[in-house]
């Protein structure tokens, strides 16, 4: 062993980064010419735009991003990653439309759609900033799995270590306990430790030396083979994170029939539903979810759907398909892959709350923990080789992030400065922007927590652009001034001036009124008894005689429970930042301090008397991605109504290219097209729909039911 990985993994490590790099040089070799790098010469056909469209959607993140939002919400955290399943039918619309764009970068858009290079220039740069949130989400993944493969045992630990361990189990013990039955001193602690957050898994590496470590090896080869590369990588990192996904079920279903009997399927899922409570299953609003109520779902998912189609790296999956069949068939069925690959990672996140639920603390080590645990035991290098999968994810999304960014860079502003050069060129220059872009996303993965919070962050990001971008497709009389004006407004409002105030007035972390957190809430839900909660009330009825008599006096004595019966179970609602981005922490001196960027919109709704410590953590946001979206769309529609519309000529030929397929040659020859129109003598460009469009549509609309029916399935299974 070396470093916790067996010399048989990291044979396999080498052996898989040897196809890799091998993947990545010979790529680099059939590049001539920038469309050649920035789209693969648009040379594409399904099955490569099918695992193009899955493998950016499926990067490192995707499966130790699910077993952590599981892992820490029960069923309901699956959604992470689900929320953009009711968005997908619109895919198989949206994607010839990239197509038709005819670009190379979606800056392009912006330049033709509203005769701006300078509004161009300023999408890649702050899509630039997007995207290195979004690949700071498979940084983070990568990073956390690897620190949980590489994990000190209890003899390695410092002393310091130690202590802070011991904090951790103290901190998952009074947790798991019913907290009505905690004593005044042990709710107080629980707070304060809920707030100090302490960590419960140490790694031989240190976490910003594994980030810095991962970010070279992929800037060495991203660098080298452009889209083709990625291409290439996404089919072979696709296969191997779907067979490992579906290995890891069978092995745990095995570990917990080992540990709590029976043999097969359906007994390790019996097992699961016996052993965890009731709520752990639930789908929507279960109240041990903090993060996953069925209306932030809701809000999340019309929020991201809106938004990914405006992100930059949509236009390359579809934009690098030969036709526009191979881009909406690639699209939509590589999207359908990563929705029900997802529920196998829910499944593995379900296992793991069982199996390692008091091992540990922080959920988005349950990945690495879950494969080193089921996988290392066999002996096969399997670990190595779910490292070296997870590894390619990240490289594949990487490049396909680093192309998308360097043609953004190039193409919408650095040929602004530096016109007339040659392709070789370009090409270099897009390679040195993207090496950039890697420094910058592991600089933003350092300044996050979780990866929850870089999904909030990813999910909401492209706000700043929506508005611009749906409503300069559909809606003639969205014009320059009132684009412009809905793009520095939102990220003004939203992000420049909440990141610069605290910078700016540091006394703002920590004043009291800026501090303030959710009310504690105390939430009660009745579920049919099981022999598991028979065990626990017996520990209730232990835990109560403990307590001091002045509190028995205050709280009955729990009554014993009947097998088949009603049992009402408390949860306790953690207290959580309303205010900040990533929320607020207790210092040594007990001081609070608070963390991230500010929300001025949710401080102005309580400013004007709405107290949002009353509502549930995920009302407030829900609220606030829900003035997020609206915002931008309000501010384009009503200055554009109060301005002047953009010349006719250039909207006439910007539509006249929208409406004919990227086959044909009418754009060329000024052949009408208003007969492709459903609202013809109006501002509205709403296109009527083929056979083939509504057939795909509504076969898309049933496969959706279908997913959801699967995960409906899997969280009933062995009830």
């Amino acid at each position: 062993m070396v470093l916790g990985l067996s010399y048989l993994d990291i044979v396999v490590l080498v052996l898989y980064f040897g196809v890799i790099v091998y993947i990545g040089i010979r790529s680099s070799l059939k590049i001539k010419k920038e469309e050649d790098y920035f789209l693969g010469g648009r040379q594409f056909g399904k099955l490569f735009s099918t695992f193009a469209s899955f493998g950016q959607a499926t990067s490192a993140d995707g499966p130790a991003g699910v077993a952590t939002t599981t892992f820490k919400n029960g069923a309901s955290g699956i959604w992470s990653s689900l929320l953009m399943l009711f968005a997908t039918p619109l895919f198989w619309i949206t994607a010839p439309w990239l197509r038709r764009l005819r670009i190379t970068t979606m800056g392009d858009f912006y330049e033709q759609r509203y005769a701006s290079r300078k509004m161009a220039a300023t999408y890649a740069l702050v899509g630039t900033i997007g995207m290195m949130g979004l690949l700071s989400v498979g940084y983070k993944a990568v990073t956390t799995t690897a620190m949980a493969m590489t994990g000190k045992p209890d003899t390695a630990l410092t002393v310091t270590e130690k202590v802070e361990k011991e904090k951790a189990d103290r901190l998952f013990e009074l947790s798991n306990e019913n907290f009505t039955y905690l004593s005044q001193a042990e709710k107080q602690e629980l707070a304060e430790l809920r707030q100090e957050n302490p960590r419960a898994l140490f790694s031989y590496f240190s976490e910003d030396v594994l980030i810095w470590t991962i970010c070279f090896i992929v800037l060495f080869y991203t660098a080298m083979g452009g889209l083709e590369a990625a291409f290439y990588t996404d089919l072979l990192q696709g296969i191997f994170i779907i067979l490992l996904s579906i290995i890891l079920i069978p092995f745990a279903w095995s570990a917990i029939n080992e540990q709590f009997g029976g043999s097969g399927m359906m007994d390790a899922l019996s097992n699961l539903h016996e052993q965890l409570p009731e709520s752990t299953f639930e789908i929507f609003g279960s109240p041990a979810t903090l993060d996953f109520t069925w209306y932030f779902i809701v809000m999340a998912a019309l929020v991201s759907g809106m938004t990914v189609v405006a992100q930059p790296n949509q236009l390359v999956t579809a934009g690098a398909a030969k036709s526009e069949d191979a881009a909406r068939t690639g699209f939509v069925t590589g999207t359908f892959m990563k929705r029900i690959v997802t529920i196998l990672w829910g499944m593995v996140g379900l296992c793991a709350i069982l199996l390692y639920g008091g091992k540990i603390m922080n959920s988005d080590f349950v990945w690495g923990h879950a494969t080193t645990q089921l996988l290392a035991p066999l002996g096969l290098g399997l670990v190595g080789l779910m490292l070296a999968s997870l590894m390619a994810a990240l490289m594949s999304t990487a490049d396909c992030l680093m192309i998308t960014v360097s043609g953004l860079v190039v193409n919408n502003f650095y040929k602004y400065f530096f016109p007339e050069k040659s392709a070789r060129h370009y090409i270099w220059a897009a390679r040195i922007s993207g090496a950039i872009f890697l420094i910058g996303a592991a600089i933003i993965t350092t300044q996050f927590d979780t990866i929850l919070q870089i999904l909030k962050f990813i999910w909401e990001f492209f706000v700043v652009f929506v508005a611009a971008f749906w409503l300069g497709l559909k809606w003639r009389r969205a014009n320059r001034i009132a684009a412009w004006s809905s793009i520095l407004l939102t990220f003004t409002l939203f992000y420049l001036i909440p990141t610069l105030l605290p910078n700016i007035f540091p006394a703002m972390r920590t004043d009291e009124s800026l501090t303030k957190l959710t009310d504690s809430r105390i939430v009660t839900r009745n579920y049919e008894v099981k022999e598991v909660d028979l065990d626990n009330r017996i520990h209730d009825i232990a835990q109560w005689e403990k307590l001091p008599q002045s509190e028995k006096e205050q709280i009955s004595k729990p009554e014993e429970l009947a097998l088949g019966g009603t049992n009402a179970v408390d949860y306790a609602m953690p207290r959580q930042a309303i205010f900040w981005s990533k929320g607020v922490t207790t210092e040594k001196d007990g001081t609070s301090y608070s963390r991230g960027y500010i929300y001025l919109e949710l401080y102005l709704l309580d400013s004007l008397g709405w107290d949002l410590s009353k509502n549930p953590y995920a009302l407030n946001e829900t609220i606030r991605l829900g003035i997020r979206l609206l915002f931008p769309f309000l501010v384009l529609f009503l200055i554009a109504l109060a301005t002047k519309p953009d010349s006719d000529k250039h909207l006439a030929e910007f539509y006249r290219k929208m409406r004919t397929r990227a086959v044909d040659n009418s754009i060329l020859k000024n052949q009408p097209t208003t007969e492709k129109l459903l609202f013809p003598n109006s501002n509205w460009e709403i296109y009527t729909w083929n056979k083939k469009d509504r057939t795909g549509f509504l076969l898309a609309c049933l496969i959706v039911i279908l997913i959801i029916g699967l995960l409906y399935l899997m969280v009933s299974l062995g009830s």
